[in-house]
């Protein structure tokens, strides 16, 4: 799985990833809101991209590295990620790319390939209510609050998009 956008290149991790993914991911401040936190050791962010690896080659899809096109930085990582019976849409980018309008725009590019290629009825995401920022990038890419549930010991929003009508693989409703 890769994806394009505009202004970003969405592709699998690599051994050379390892520093600069570990750089954000051990950042306190972009990993307030993610998962268990900022990781204290590259042995701990090399263990995350073995995963994201499996899952890619199990599933066909998973946590991608995010570059930015022009200059070719390792600027984070996004994707889709198998949740239960659900496809969940994540990213976590570096603080110096905050603001730039990418992750809306990765986010668009992911629902696209979701609901194109894998033919999902929907897509959902994870988000901590204090996490405002996120929660406005999601409404921006249409994604409704459905419910509040317990992620990492936490409560956290579960939004939601729906597979529209005009999708290639759905029906028509009655």
């Amino acid at each position: 799985m890769e994806l394009t956008t505009e202004r970003l290149h969405l592709r699998p991790f690599t051994d050379a990833d390892r520093i600069a993914i570990h750089a954000v991911y051990a950042d306190p401040e972009v990993m307030r809101h993610v998962g268990h936190g900022a990781h204290r050791t590259v042995a701990e962010t090399t263990a995350a991209l073995k995963v994201y690896g499996e899952v890619l080659e199990r599933s066909g899809f998973s946590f991608l590295a995010v570059v930015e096109r022009a200059g070719g930085a390792l600027i984070g990582d996004a994707g889709l990620y198998p949740l239960g019976e659900d496809i969940e849409l994540g990213y976590t980018l570096a603080r110096r790319a905050w603001g730039r309008g990418y992750a809306t725009e990765l986010g668009r590019a992911l629902l696209a390939y979701a609901f194109d290629e894998l033919d999902a009825a929907r897509v959902v995401a994870q988000v901590e209510p204090a996490n405002t920022a996120s929660r406005h990038v999601l409404e921006k890419l249409g994604m409704k609050e459905v419910e509040v549930r317990t992620a990492y010991g936490r409560p956290h929003l579960l939004y939601e998009a729906k597979r529209p009508a005009a999708r290639r693989g759905s029906s028509p409703r009655p």
